[in-house]
């Protein structure tokens, strides 16, 4: 596996080995790896002829009272992981090289980021469609990876690739689970022991709630209730949105029909836990 740190270097090293017709799969990451990252990574080997991982955190996707500082980073860890599981190239960029300069052109996201997490994080989604733009241009991936873990990341980008012509696949990659449910995140680590126990909650719910429309309940705003209610009542966790919408279209539903998300954010001590079902009704 080899590290590469610019941009040019990363550029000149696809052009290479595209031009041997060559395919490159490609996961972009913030970094501080886990199993869920691993799944991609694995997905891509299966799928390509190379994998590029990408780690970098990148500072416009994060508020001013977001954990940018905090976020937990630990590079030779990440860098044993990928080669372990197979990764070709590792590019990993400091700040200074993906923005050098103050930026003349950046994105805003038109659409599907009002509800969710983007509802109370303006600008977030603006700030992935930036770097994103710029990883694919300097990665020319054939295929790019996203777990499902952030679903409306994943709707963000459909909409990215498909309105800015990207010649990429988009491959995204089913949530991994910690054995009683909780799903992946490098925020876990940040869980107090009691939060850790309590969040098991949140997977819960949306089982449940899946449960009740295998049952017939049809109406969105009888299983947010319910949703909310065993949140509230099985944790101390402070919910931050409970929403059913389309997907990835991400508008309201009055009943639930076709293609749909069950998505959820609650804020225990110190971190922000996200987690959702994509469900479809014939």
């Amino acid at each position: 596996m080899r590290v590469i740190t610019t941009v040019k270097e990363m550029q000149s090293e696809v052009i290479k080995q595209k031009g041997q017709g060559k395919s490159v799969g490609f996961v972009p990451t913030m970094g501080f790896l886990h199993e869920g990252h691993l799944s991609l990574i694995k997905k891509a080997r299966k799928e390509n002829d190379l994998v590029v991982l990408s780690i970098f955190v990148n500072p416009l996707q994060f508020g001013p009272n977001e954990d940018f500082a905090t976020y937990p980073r630990d590079f030779e860890r990440d860098r044993a992981l990928a080669e372990c599981e197979g990764v070709d190239f590792l590019f990993h960029p400091s700040v200074e090289e993906m923005y050098s300069n103050p930026s003349s052109v950046t994105l805003v996201v038109q659409a599907r980021t009002d509800v969710l997490c983007g509802k109370s994080r303006p600008g977030h989604f603006d700030g992935v469609a930036t770097v994103l733009t710029k990883l694919f241009h300097i990665v020319q991936p054939t295929r790019a990876y996203f777990g499902k873990k952030d679903a409306q990341q994943v709707a963000v980008v459909e909409g990215l690739i498909t309105d800015l012509n990207f010649p990429v696949e988009l491959v995204p990659v089913d949530i991994v689970r910690e054995a009683d449910g909780l799903a992946k995140s490098s925020r876990n680590v940040n869980l107090l022991p009691e939060d850790r126990q309590k969040a098991v909650v949140l997977h819960k719910s949306l089982l449940q709630a899946k449960k009740l429309i295998g049952e017939g309940e049809r109406k969105p705003d009888a299983l947010i209730s319910l949703i909310k209610e065993m949140i509230t009542s099985e944790s101390s966790g402070r919910i931050d949105y409970v929403e059913i919408l389309s997907y990835p279209e991400l508008l309201p539903l009055e009943r639930i029909e076709g293609k749909f998300i069950i998505a959820l954010a609650v804020h225990f001590t110190n971190v922000r836990l996200i987690d959702n079902f994509i469900l479809e009704m014939d």
